[in-house]
């Protein structure tokens, strides 16, 4: 908001997330808490030379995955950050299918970790931030973006899964 206009309660929010539960920091805390869990007490879940077998492909799947939603949003010309306002609802690439798709890759990426170190620690941690991604972050990035694209919004999300 600038000075010339006041907040109200009535106003569109100017972006969809200013919280301390920024998505980049959902994931990481919850790759570092399992991996320092894991060091503390390992709890494996894959027979020993399975791990980086299933775990790479799956971070490469994230990684790619990751790096077509973010070309997406910079062909749409809207930010990829959520403390940026949207100028575009994205529908093409990886959001035919996802209205997350850069969620789905921390997912998989942490899943892939999880995999590749073969840690049941991470596994519950990965289960932590979904939830926390499920419940707090993506509600509130939908309430921003039904108040800021309204009907557009409301039909691409009538059509697209959250996750998949």
């Amino acid at each position: 908001m600038t000075a010339e206009q006041p907040c109200s309660s009535t106003s569109k929010p100017d972006v969809a997330n200013l919280g301390l539960v920024r998505p980049p920091f959902v994931y990481l805390g919850a790759l570092l808490i399992g991996i320092g869990l894991g060091l503390f007490r390992p709890a494996r879940w894959l027979p020993h030379a399975l791990g980086a077998w299933v775990g790479i492909p799956i971070m490469i799947a994230a990684l790619a995955l990751f790096l077509s939603s973010i070309r997406r949003f910079k062909a749409a010309g809207t930010p990829v950050p959520g403390n940026r306002p949207a100028t575009a609802i994205v529908k093409s690439g990886p959001y035919r299918f996802s209205r997350n798709p850069i969620y789905l890759a921390f997912s998989l990426l942490v899943l892939g970790v999880a995999c590749a170190l073969n840690s049941l620690w991470l596994l519950g941690t990965l289960a932590a931030a979904v939830s926390v991604m499920s419940f707090v972050v993506i509600p509130r990035e939908e309430r921003y973006l039904e108040q800021r694209f309204g009907a557009e919004y409301l039909n691409y999300k009538a059509k697209v899964r959250r996750w998949l």
